[in-house]
């Protein structure tokens, strides 16, 4: 079984599924996502953006400057949308369990009382 993803890795793929993105809208993308539960700081972000890409699951796909400062633009690759697919896949399934067991119960029926002597 491969590793799983970590929950900064799996919204990062997940922001990318939708299409190329530079850094910081992938910040604004899972922030916006997740309403706020997750909000990424850019030191984390880079950081994970190069285990991404060190692990082919990301690859950079250009480079654009804009009021001065360059942009780096990232694309999801098809072992990236497999792997976030697993794992959304994985999660569901333990949804699934954890909402099997959660779910309203018959009430049990109290066993007999002893007969009083």
């Amino acid at each position: 079984m491969k590793n799983q993803l970590s929950s900064t890795s799996f919204w990062i793929l997940s922001a990318l599924a939708s299409g190329r993105m530079h850094g910081y809208a992938i910040l604004r993308d899972v922030e916006r996502s997740t309403e706020g539960d997750v909000t990424l700081r850019v030191t984390t972000l880079y950081a994970a953006l190069e285990r991404l890409e060190a692990d082919d699951l990301i690859r950079q796909d250009g480079e654009q400057v804009v009021d001065g400062r360059a942009r780096r633009y990232f694309v999801l690759t098809d072992s990236g949308r497999l792997r976030l697919q697993e794992s959304a896949d994985r999660m569901q399934r333990a949804a699934d369990h954890a909402r099997s067991r959660i779910r309203p119960q018959a009430p049990h029926l109290a066993p007999p009382k002893a007969a009083e002597a």
